[in-house]
């Protein structure tokens, strides 16, 4: 790694540049979404179900159908309505709206995280939050030892980042929200071997995620920032191709 001192002035430039709306101003995936109460279950329940169907796919395009599912079919965000459910009026529904591209095994993890939350905290993921005391490691150490109750939502990129989303469009407030870490997806693994926080060979390791999360746990400890904060700007930095130029690189 770097010099952390040097590491850390660049990130202060670039979360400096993302304040000021200089990364594009682009929105976020997430904001594509019906405006619901943040406090509410069916809020918690629509930005938890499309997470887990979000890998190898355009995350805007994602919650751009989630949305027009949520207008157009609301029940299939409400647990007891999706247990109750024939499964081919569920695939057809997640098909329809393009929520699922894969017609047999997206609509299957759908209902598993349904059948979850519905068997085990009454349907709703904020009876889950606070059984676990809104403590980030419980959450993740729950979802790690009852890993296939909950399909792809236990993914270290994706459990990371639904938490994060959690954080920004729901009234959740974690205690220990440092242990979130940055979701180390391609936008952000690129940015951090751009920010010398990791190599360009160790971005190629099978291992990389891995390698991302500690580096920048570590990296972070014992200053004002912690890992989840600087995702959005790394992302948006990656995705408009690093064309903010005023970091000293």
């Amino acid at each position: 790694m770097n010099n952390k001192q040097q590491i850390l002035l660049k990130i202060e430039q670039l979360l400096n540049a993302y304040n000021n709306g200089l990364l594009g101003g682009e929105k976020m995936p997430e904001h594509e979404n019906p405006g619901l109460n943040i406090a509410s279950k069916e809020n918690y329940l629509f930005f938890t179900l499309p997470m887990a169907l979000n890998y190898q796919r355009n995350s805007y395009v994602l919650w751009e159908c989630a949305n027009k599912m949520y207008n157009g079919s609301p029940d299939v965000y409400d647990c007891k309505s999706v247990i109750d459910m024939p499964d081919n009026k569920l695939r057809d529904i997640l098909v329809k709206y393009k929520v699922a591209l894969q017609p047999n095994k997206q609509p299957e993890i759908w209902k598993a995280l349904c059948t979850t939350f519905m068997q085990e905290f009454d349907g709703d993921v904020r009876i889950f939050f606070k059984r676990m005391n809104y403590e980030v490691r419980q959450i993740q150490s729950y979802i790690q030892q009852n890993k296939k109750k909950f399909p792809y939502l236990g993914g270290n990129k994706i459990s990371n980042y639904w938490l994060y989303v959690m954080e920004q469009y729901t009234d959740a407030a974690f205690k220990d929200r440092e242990n979130i870490t940055v979701a180390p997806d391609t936008h952000v693994i690129q940015a951090s071997v751009r920010l010398g926080v990791i190599t360009d060979e160790e971005s190629s390791l099978s291992n990389v995620q891995e390698i991302v999360t500690a580096r920048w746990k570590e990296l972070l400890k014992e200053t004002d920032y912690v890992p989840i904060d600087i995702h959005t700007p790394m992302w948006l930095w990656s995705r408009g191709k690093f064309s903010f130029k005023t970091i000293n690189l």
